[in-house]
């Protein structure tokens, strides 16, 4: 499996971005899929998650409103448009997948096998 992610880049305060994830080497359709981040010093936290069919989306408390998660099932790639951004936004976006298929929404890192190589994110004040 291999999750490739792009869209990253400097933007102000306020601005927007809309990141990508391109997935090979796995039936991207049965998959859930999801977003986290890591900021300097900190852990990785969760952003959004999405289901395999795309029904279904959650996200974290400090994004909810302005990012918003989506999937194109027949070009194996998942979305994240981020909206009215934040300096508290800056950190590398990781696109994720978990080791099952047609699994659950999941929201801890260690329920995810699959990380792509992530891309990074930088809000200006």
């Amino acid at each position: 499996v291999q999750l490739q992610a792009s869209g990253g880049g400097l933007v102000q305060a306020g601005g927007y971005l809309r990141l990508s994830c391109a997935a090979s080497g796995v039936t991207f359709s049965r998959y859930v899929m999801g977003w986290f981040r890591q900021a300097p010093g900190k852990e990785r936290e969760f952003v959004a998650v999405i289901s395999w069919s795309g029904s279904s989306t959650s996200y974290a408390d400090s994004v909810k409103g302005r990012f918003t998660i989506s999937r194109d099932n027949a070009k194996n790639t998942m979305y994240l448009q981020m909206n009215s951004l934040k300096p508290e936004d800056t950190a590398v976006y990781y696109c994720v997948a978990p080791q099952k298929q047609f699994g659950f929404l999941y929201f801890k890192v260690t329920e995810y096998a699959y990380w792509g190589q992530g891309t990074k994110v930088t809000v200006s004040s």
